[in-house]
């Protein structure tokens, strides 16, 4: 079966498919946004199914051979404004699911195994739409198979893999929205005087574009860390003249601003061990990350930057090694792979949506001309193992 989700904007949202890799025929369609009745369906606020839009599949799914199961998250709503207020109403809330959830699929039905939603509500766009990271870790003592995801408000959260049981959660200290987190259940509360609204601007962190996004983190199943590039930065969101949208249906549009402690350092790579929700060492830099970062069983960390560098980092420490400057700001995360018992990186270059939005912060930091899709390759010297 081959699954992945749809990113539209239209009226009922989005989907999840299956297709039969032979022949590419839909087997079965799974709901991010549910219809009013189905499970799930009475979390909109008495709202239509056709005024509903959202739940869009930016990343792509994670699949668990141990479990049997597929994750996937469905990203928030624009149309904010009909879910502010919860309408009071027995058996309709306002959480809006699956949005900002971990859905559980069984690959084969589509069938919902389970769910866990890890902010409901979100009227900042704070997306938990990147990828869910499945490894074994001890709860309460004994190995289990974990899935761990963070969103753009750079908090992870950790879920048992077969039942959606909440484990943990570490805020890596990007985010003003969030004042608390459950440990038993892992319920954020939020700050509800940073609700957006027409009356006033709000300052939130980080802005829009995350303090996590796309860009994947890196886990090394032997020490446990997951490395994870982040971005920071804050937003005012601004009421927009009356008759205007804005971003969010609330009436506010974002914009950018630096952290009210900035020190010019926009950059950050964090490794995390999440076996005792720790930060082993943190990175720092004035230029934002514009790839993902690979982690090497060797005790390498690679990353790239907006000002078009890969650079190589010592795993335990974060110490740059050695860089590169390339011809582009990267579009992608760095990968290694073996032919013939000699070993390569790879990265490609070319800027993505994600780097562009991200340079005015630093207007020192110019690209070329006209954008450049290249694929660099390194050799390292050496035979296997070296």
């Amino acid at each position: 079966v081959v699954m992945m989700g749809t990113s539209g904007r239209g009226p009922g949202g989005n989907y999840i498919v299956g297709l039969d890799a032979a022949s590419g025929d839909e087997i079965w369609r799974f709901r991010a946004i549910p219809l009013p009745g189905d499970p799930g369906g009475d979390s909109w606020n008495g709202m239509p199914h056709e005024q509903r839009t959202g739940g869009a599949l930016w990343g792509v799914g994670s699949y668990d051979p141990e479990s049997g199961l597929v994750f996937f998250g469905p990203s928030p709503t624009y149309d904010t404004a009909p879910l502010v207020e919860a309408i009071q109403q027995p058996g309709i809330t306002n959480s809006a699911l699956y949005t900002n959830a971990t859905v559980a699929l069984h690959p084969t039905t589509g069938e919902l195994a389970w769910h866990y939603q890890h902010m409901a509500n979100d009227q900042w766009d704070q997306d938990w739409a990147f990828e869910r990271h499945i490894l074994k870790l001890p709860v309460d003592g004994v190995e289990k198979t974990v899935v761990a995801t963070g969103g753009k408000l750079a908090i992870y959260d950790l879920l048992e893999a077969d039942t959606g049981r909440y484990v943990a959660s570490i805020d890596l200290g990007l985010q003003n929205i969030v004042t608390g987190i459950d440990p038993e259940t892992g319920e954020k509360r939020t700050d509800p005087d940073l609700v957006p609204s027409r009356d006033r601007t709000v300052m939130i962190c980080p802005n829009t574009a995350g303090g996590k996004n796309w860009l994947p983190g890196s886990y090394n199943p032997n020490t446990r860390i997951l490395y994870v590039p982040l971005m920071e930065i804050c937003m005012d969101l601004v009421p927009v003249p009356p008759g205007e949208r804005g971003l969010l249906s609330t009436g506010v549009s974002p914009v950018s601003r630096p952290r009210p402690d900035d020190d010019g350092k926009y950059g950050r790579i964090q490794a995390i061990n999440l076996e005792t929700l720790e930060t082993e060492w943190l990175h720092r830099q004035r230029a934002p990350y514009a790839s993902g970062v690979l982690a090497t069983a060797g005790g390498l960390v690679f990353s790239a930057d907006l000002n078009r560098n890969l650079v190589a980092h010592d795993a335990d420490t974060g110490e740059e090694l050695w860089r590169i400057r390339l011809n582009d700001a990267s579009n992608t995360a760095p990968v290694t792979y073996m032919v013939n018992g000699k070993q390569y990186l790879a990265v490609a270059v070319g800027r993505s949506i994600l780097a562009v939005d991200r340079r005015h912060v630093v207007p020192e930091i110019q690209f070329p001309g006209e954008p450049s899709a290249t694929l660099w390759v390194f050799e390292l010297p050496g035979g296997q193992g070296e």
